[in-house]
This record gives C-alpha cells, sequence and structure tokens, in this order.
C-alpha cells in the first residue's frame, strides 16, 4: 500500500506526492527535514532475505555514483517488514516523455545532445568495477532540468555484472516494447550492448514521435525495423544510420561500447566534443517546475507506466547465456533433425541389407550361401527332432490397487511330447532340470481405467476403458454432447465439457458438469455466458482450474468446488490469451498456453495466476500446446506442432525448474502421431490420442521411453481426450 502524504518516513523524510506506482512499490517525491531539500525515495515492498541482500548492495554500489548526468543516492534503509527505501536527488523539470507528448519531435540537434549527455553516463556506469547497466532507458527516464541538463534517472533496475560465469545482483528486467533489445526477454546474457541499443531506440522515438517495432518481435523476423528517415525525413543519413546501428537485433552488430556510440553521434552532425555534463538542451516551460516548499500545493507528475510483475525474480535462480537470435536456433533445430532423419534411414537400409540372408537366402548365389552355417538349407525336406520334454512355465503375478511394479515368478513344469513330432527348424529348448526364475519385471500397462470422448454413438460422449478386462462402457449421455474428461484426484469423480460437439478449438456457450463414474450424479457448475473449457482438476480436489470466454477472450479462472465461487487468475492484453491449465503435482503451480503472435507457447505460474513466466521459447514457426506434468513434478511434456506449414505433432519435454533452456527437447518417440499425453497413475505409462496408418484417431497407451504401444479404442470413429484415472479410484 502507498504511503500516504505527510508521512514522516524513517524519522526525516516526509513524504509529498507519489511520483509512480509499478509492481516494486511506488517512487514518492519527498521533503528532507534534516537536509531542508527536496528529493525522490524509490520504495521496494519485496522484502525476502535474497531482496533484501540484493537492495543493500545495489544501494552500496549506487551511493559512490559520482556524475554530472545521475543523480546522487545518499541513503538507503529497510523498515522492517514495510519495504526497503533508496534515497536520492529530486531531478526537477521534465522529462522526455513529457516533452515528445507536448512539442512532438524534437530536433535532431537535441537529440545528438541528449545522445552525448546519456553515453557520457552510460560510459561512466560501464565502466565502473563491477560494471552497471541500467537495463530500463526510455524516454520516461531522461530527465531534463530547468536549465536545460539531462540525467538518466531511474536506477530500479540497475545490474551489476560480477563476471562472466556468475549471476548478477539484481534480476528485475523491463520489458518495455520497443525500447528492450531481444536478449532483454529471456535469459540471454545483458551487457553494455543492451543500453545501447535501448538508447537507440529512446532517440529513434524522440526524433519520430513512433515507438519503434519491438526487438522481440524483429529477432523472431515477424516485422522489421521502419528507417528512420521513412518516419523522418528531415533526419540526415548519417545520423539515421547511427541509430539504425545501434538498434541492431544481433548484439555483435551494434556499437560495442557508449563511447563509439557518442562518436558517431557527435560526427553525424559535426559536433563537438565537450566534458560530461556540458550537453544541454532548451529548459522546459517554468510552469513545470515544482516548488521545494512541502507545504505549497503542486500537481503530481504523470504515473509511472506499471512494471510487469514476471520481471520480479532473484537472478541468482538464473543462469544468463550469450543471446542467439530464435531464427537462427529454429535453423538449427531444423539441421539437428534432418542429420537425425538421415541416420535413421541409413540405419534403416543397414538392417535391411543385414537381413536379406535370413528373408531372402534364394537371391544369394549358392557359392556364397554355402559360406554361410548359420542359414537354413533350402529346399522341401523337413528335420525331424526327437524333442526333449520341455518345460512350460505357470505366471504367477502379484499386483496392489497401487500400481506397484508386479513380481512373477515363473515355475517349470515338464509336459513330455511324442517322439515323433516334426519341428521345421531346430528349437533352442530350457533345461527342464533349471531352478525357479524370478523376474522383477517393469509395470504393466494393462490395468486401471481410461476415460475418454468418443463419437461412435454419433455426437461426443464420455466412455471409460477398463484395461484388466478389455471392455469400455459409457458414462455420459447428454443430448449435445460431452468432452474433454478430468478426474479428481480420488478418482471418484470426473469433470467435462458440454455442449461438445467434436474436437473444436473452443467451446463457446459450453459449461462444466460433474458425474460419477458409473453415470450418477450429473451436477451442472454455475457459470455466466461465454464459455467454460478445459477444466483441469488440482491435486488437492479443492479447485478446478478452467479457460472461460466469459471475458470476450481466452482467460484462465479457478473454480472453488467447495462453495462454487469463480476467480480469474489471468488477464491478457487483448488477443493475448491463456488456456489450457494442467496443475503441478503439488498443486502450488500451473503450466498453461498462451497465445501470442499467432502461436502458442507454454507458460508457467503460481497457482494465484502470479509469478507469470513464458518457459519455452520455440519463435513464430512453431506453436506449443497441451502441457501435462510428470508425477514427479520435474518435467513437463506438451505436443509442438508447425505453425506454418503441417506436420505432425512432436512431443516435447521442458524442465519445471531448470530455465537455463528455454528450448523444449524432441522425446524422438513419435513412430506415430502422439498428442495430448496423460500419465498412468504410476507414472511409467503414457496414454494418448495416437493415429494408426490408414485409420483414424483412437486411444493407445505406452510406456515413457515409447516401447510397448498398446492400442486401446479399434472403434471407427474419433476417440480423444485421454485421461487415466488416479489409483484410488480403481
Amino acid at each position: 500500500m502507498a504511503l500516504e502524504k505527510n508521512t514522516l518516513l524513517n524519522t526525516r523524510y516526509r513524504i509529498i506526492d507519489i511520483l509512480g506506482q509499478g509492481g516494486m512499490g511506488s517512487v514518492y517525491r519527498a521533503f528532507d527535514e534534516n537536509l531542508k531539500s527536496a528529493v525522490a525515495i524509490k520504495e521496494n515492498l519485496f522484502t525476502t532475505e535474497e531482496y533484501t541482500r540484493q537492495f543493500h548492495l545495489e544501494a552500496v554500489i549506487l551511493a559512490n555514483l559520482r556524475h554530472p548526468n545521475l543523480p546522487r543516492v545518499y541513503d538507503h534503509f529497510t523498515i522492517g517488514d514495510e519495504g526497503q527505501y533508496l534515497v536520492m536527488d529530486f531531478i526537477d523539470g521534465e522529462d522526455l516523455r513529457s516533452r515528445m507528448e507536448r512539442d512532438g519531435a524534437i530536433s535532431e540537434d537535441d537529440a545528438i545532445q541528449i545522445g552525448a549527455a546519456m553515453c557520457d553516463a552510460l560510459a561512466y556506469l560501464h565502466s565502473r568495477k563491477p560494471p552497471i547497466f541500467h537495463r530500463d532507458i526510455k524516454p520516461g527516464n531522461v530527465r531534463i532540468t530547468p536549465d536545460g541538463h539531462i540525467f538518466l534517472v531511474d536506477f530500479g533496475l540497475a545490474k551489476v555484472y560480477q563476471g562472466e560465469n556468475q549471476a548478477t545482483t539484481t534480476g528485475a528486467r523491463a520489458m518495455t516494447p520497443g525500447y528492450s533489445p531481444p536478449e532483454q526477454y529471456g535469459t540471454a546474457r545483458t551487457d553494455s550492448r543492451t543500453d545501447i541499443y535501448s538508447l537507440g531506440a529512446t532517440l529513434y522515438a524522440a526524433v519520430s514521435s513512433t515507438i519503434p517495432e519491438d526487438g522481440l518481435a524483429r529477432a523472431m523476423e515477424n516485422a522489421q525495423l521502419t528507417p528512420l528517415r521513412n518516419r523522418n525525413s528531415k533526419i540526415s543519413r548519417r545520423f539515421a544510420a547511427t541509430i539504425e546501428k545501434a538498434m541492431a537485433v544481433d548484439p555483435s552488430d551494434r556499437f560495442q561500447t557508449a563511447e563509439e556510440l557518442k562518436k558517431a553521434l557527435l560526427s553525424s552532425a559535426s559536433k563537438t566534443q565537450q566534458v560530461p555534463g556540458a550537453y544541454t538542451v532548451s529548459p522546459p516551460p517554468s510552469e513545470l517546475f515544482l516548488p521545494n516548499d512541502p507545504t505549497s500545493s503542486m500537481p503530481a507528475p504523470a504515473a509511472a507506466p506499471q512494471r510487469s510483475p514476471m520481471g520480479i525474480a532473484p537472478s541468482s535462480q538464473v543462469e544468463e547465456k550469450p543471446f542467439v537470435s530464435p531464427f537462427k536456433k529454429q535453423k538449427e533445430r531444423e539441421r539437428k533433425r534432418r542429420v537425425a532423419l538421415f541416420r535413421f534411414i541409413a540405419l534403416l537400409l543397414f538392417l535391411f541389407v543385414l537381413a536379406i540372408p535370413f528373408i531372402a537366402p534364394d537371391v544369394i548365389p549358392m557359392e556364397i550361401r554355402s559360406a554361410m552355417p548359420f542359414l537354413a538349407p533350402t529346399g522341401t525336406a523337413t528335420q525331424t527332432i526327437t524333442p526333449s520334454p520341455v518345460p512350460t512355465f505357470t505366471l504367477t503375478a502379484t499386483s496392489t490397487p497401487t500400481e506397484i511394479p508386479p513380481t512373477v515368478t515363473l515355475t517349470p513344469t515338464t509336459i513330455p511330447l511324442p517322439s515323433d513330432t516334426p519341428l521345421a527348424t531346430e528349437t533352442a529348448l530350457l533345461d527342464a532340470a533349471s531352478p525357479a526364475v524370478v523376474v522383477s519385471s517393469t509395470p504393466v500397462g494393462g490395468t486401471g481405467q481410461i476415460a475418454y470422448a468418443s463419437n461412435r454413438t454419433g455426437i461426443p460422449q464420455i466412455f471409460i476403458a477398463d484395461l484388466a478386462s478389455e471392455t469400455a462402457f459409457q458414462v455420459t449421455d447428454v443430448p449435445e454432447g460431452a468432452c474433454q474428461p478430468s478426474w479428481s484426484p480420488d478418482g471418484t469423480k470426473l469433470v467435462f465439457t458440454s455442449p461438445c460437439k467434436g474436437m473444436d478449438e473452443t467451446y463457446p456457450k459450453a459449461a462444466l458438469y460433474l458425474i460419477n463414474p458409473d453415470g450418477s450424479g450429473l451436477t451442472p457448475i454455475p457459470t455466466v455466458p461465454g464459455g467454460d473449457f478445459d477444466p483441469a482438476w488440482s491435486s488437492d480436489g479443492k479447485s478446478i482450474a478452467f479457460t472461460s470466454l466469459r471475458t470476450g477472450q481466452m482467460e484462465i479462472f479457478l473454480l472453488n468446488v467447495e462453495d462454487n465461487s469463480v476467480t480469474q487468475i489471468t488477464k491478457g492484453a487483448k488477443d493475448v490469451e491463456s488456456r489450457q491449465p494442467a496443475w503441478s503435482p503439488d498443486g502450488s503451480q500451473i503450466a498453461y498456453v498462451v497465445k501470442r503472435f499467432g502461436v502458442y507457447q507454454i507458460w508457467l505460474m503460481s497457482m494465484d495466476g502470479t509469478n507469470q513466466n513464458q518457459i519455452v521459447r520455440s519463435g513464430t514457426q512453431f506453436s506449443d500446446y497441451l502441457p501435462t506434468w510428470s508425477h514427479d513434478g520435474s518435467l513437463i511434456l506438451f505436443n509442438q506442432r508447425c505453425a506454418t506449414k503441417f506436420c505432425l505433432p512432436y512431443l516435447m519435454s521442458t524442465s519445471s525448474t531448470d530455465r537455463t533452456e528455454e528450448q523444449g527437447a524432441n522425446l524422438g518417440i513419435n513412430v506415430l502421431p502422439v498428442e495430448d499425453v496423460s500419465y498412468s497413475p504410476d507414472g511409467f505409462w503414457l496414454v494418448f490420442e495416437g493415429e494408426e496408418a490408414g485409420e483414424n484417431k483412437d486411444i493407445l497407451y505406452m510406456t515413457v521411453t515409447g516401447a510397448n504401444r498398446t492400442r486401446v479404442t479399434t472403434d471407427k470413429k474419433l476417440d480423444f481426450d485421454p485421461a487415466w484415472r488416479p489409483v484410488s479410484g480403481n
């Protein structure tokens, strides 16, 4: 909660106004009762041990900065669990954003003056030991004083670099569209060239009155930077070329230091080098100045834009890597897939050649075949062998309802065979005198029950397949159809979506229903107009996450099962939609899908909707969807399809905790389409939608390694949306 006006902070600083608010706290204008001067106070409401340590280290480093284009930081303190505070000079005047809003595009000469002043400040910051990177340069953080002096302000996101292989001391990242370079959107390493890009984008916007195209969209080749002279033809070619080089997508193509950028700016208009702090522009109107007297009435400056809470995370959890364009990553991934396909085909050809002597011995010349004693002789003669007694085996399998891997005991029993029994080929016989053999096998997949949707009755309904008896029975008989079954954690109830006419992208006007596995107890869940679908039951059974269209676009909501209350936990910008929630095994997190840039992406958030982060970055060439968690919570499986051309869905995985790699890993088990996977209760098997050659979509299961593929349904109609029943419900 923001501090109220006239609050005396730390027995010294009297709060006058709120200058801005964001996700981490507020920025205040205050009056220093000791020094009788106006100050700016930045507040950080995150008071965990990690944030306190980072805040203290940042404050100590910033307090030692002395530069004519930087405000002076001269105090910091923490008040219990309430917040941390950084006190710095209050820079009166206006910011560059306000000047642009008032006067439109600034002149090239003013832009050069501002750019040179900012380069002086950046060169100073970058040369500190350790270096300091600002990471949030934009028009709102460029301040112009009453005498035209230029300041770089707002150190809330400053990053102190500690070496090539070490984490940084502060981890919040501003991601301001248009001003942030592409490497700042993920976990790629940010350095001095990050500030150079943002300064170039700030000057681009200042002389054109237009925010440049977003860096991430440019990196994924989803947008191109509009040439600066197309925005403002009065700009010189040399100045435009300087700005466009500073904004290169690849950091290696930019100016490598702030001093290089400054020299290029000054040479573009034959400006002379000046001492740091000597670059000035025309001052703002006098009516914008604020008095120092805290009792006087004054208007508060425009609030700073809020920062996304997604950037608030200790960077000690993240290992930063050099930035690589998503387009380049995609090209490399496609190259590896082509190499893997070539190797697979070569292996098949090699195995085929090796198999020729066994499957077609007649095609081999006699003189060569005679040198191969392992080949069976050709002809019609039958070799008669007098067999020894052959042991058969009595299979005794023990298992429990908790799906513990069974122990199989093989007990030999000797059955004599008639002496005239002919065998076409030699058969290896086990010694009847061998002792009993005990084999600990992997879990068998033929146990438990799987709920799924099928349109075999003409419209989709929910069915349950019992694997042990190899039978299936219908659960729902809803006139408008039912699909998307999800089990309660105790296996005693199902939640599903209706109406459902088939495998649709969305389900407008649909609602959620509860039902018992035997088809009784059908109960509608209260809803509002729009459409509710994609249900997922939490591991504690208290909540159901689902997608809804009730706000006009897809967002994720939580239903409290006890009182039917509903809470919205995602709220995206226009055309940024969220769907397909999947709970972590401990119920603390939700993996889900976000639709942006025309493709689906895998994101992760806390169960209350906070800490939203994209965890897989596949670019605009692929759509990632349908996440599901492994039983130990270490992996998230998901499907991936080509976004711009047809391809079969890949089964991919990513770590749920390790954020050093943001590309999903192809599991390499797709011998046929594998889509919409669900784990078995023991975690050893996966049930999925698949299509055998020439067949329609059916339900199959296999081990997590892709072995022992077994078909569950064979109906000629579509079977989809599989969900394995929890153990306690079997």
